[in-house]
């Protein structure tokens, strides 16, 4: 659903940034600048653009946040005074706890003056991210990429899991963030696509996967975003769609296509994970909800 246009600070940036688009300048409302969109970015590493430099200087290095992730882009666009305490490696759990020595919980950063709430979250919860794909490479490499060893051995573990676990922690999280934050506009995006379809030409140098496991990874990762929009809609937060956007951008795809980057021979510090172009792309999927840009 897109978002409704409740909050005045909201409204206000949407008509700066509208006012800006059309070189008006200091006819942008007066609000917009007394009174900027207050926004809080929380999430995972997908957030967090780990992986891309430069590095944000402000968070710990354990988070390995750069100042190019979509909610710096996004906070860009709208004007908005950005509070970003997105961080690599986050859990649902790690909401409401601290995830590292010195970092505090996410949820610490939302108040009731909070006008926007950005995340994405889930693919840390129960090792789904890095149990998939480290174990299925791992496996992958032991049969020199045939056959489908990974869904032979984990079966529906990680579906099961994303079902009974990360859902309702999702949709908890969710419906903690409106509690904190009842004037907040919410959205969680859904994760960009990791693996095509189908295995294809060249895949399996980047990407280590038996050919029959890329189509039960992909399937995996549909469930996943399946958990987090089934969330978003009973927690009434905006669902982020990045599945068709990001359909022919995955790892698999030659530089300069792909938005997120392979194990093997990327440019990321961080591997399978969104580089420069997918954030941005993250940015603009988020904006088109917003309206804006």
């Amino acid at each position: 659903m897109p978002f409704r246009f409740t909050s005045r600070a909201l409204s206000a940036c949407v008509a700066a940034a509208a006012a800006a688009a059309l070189g008006l300048g200091t006819a942008a409302p007066a609000q917009a600048a007394a009174d900027p969109l207050r926004y809080v970015a929380l999430g995972d590493s997908y957030s967090a653009g780990s992986g891309i430099l430069p590095l944000d200087p402000s968070a710990s290095l354990l988070c390995a946040r750069t100042t190019k992730n979509y909610p710096n882009l996004l906070a860009d666009r709208l004007g908005a005074e950005l509070t970003d305490v997105t961080c690599g490696g986050a859990e649902t759990k790690d909401f409401a706890t601290a995830q590292y020595p010195g970092v505090p919980a996410q949820f610490d950063a939302l108040d009731a003056d909070t006008d926007l709430v950005t995340l994405t979250i889930g693919g840390n919860d129960n090792g789904t991210f890095i149990t998939a794909i480290v174990a299925c490479g791992g496996l992958g490499v032991l049969t020199l990429g045939y056959g489908s060893p990974c869904k032979d051995t984990y079966g529906s573990k990680f579906s099961d899991d994303i079902a009974g676990k990360t859902y309702p922690a999702v949709k908890a999280a969710l419906q903690e963030i409106k509690r904190r934050s009842p004037r907040a506009e919410v959205a969680i995006l859904g994760y960009p696509w990791i693996v095509p379809q189908q295995s294809v030409r060249g895949c399996y140098l980047k990407m280590p996967i038996a050919k029959g496991d890329i189509p039960y990874l992909r399937g995996m990762q549909a469930d996943l975003n399946a958990a987090v929009e089934r969330a978003a809609d009973e927690a009434g937060a905006t669902f982020v769609d990045m599945a068709a956007a990001s359909d022919g951008h995955d790892a698999c795809r030659s530089s300069g296509t792909r938005w997120i980057e392979p194990l093997l021979f990327g440019t990321n510090v961080v591997p399978v994970h969104p580089n420069a172009a997918g954030e941005a792309a993250m940015a603009d999927r988020v904006a088109a909800a917003l309206r804006v840009g």
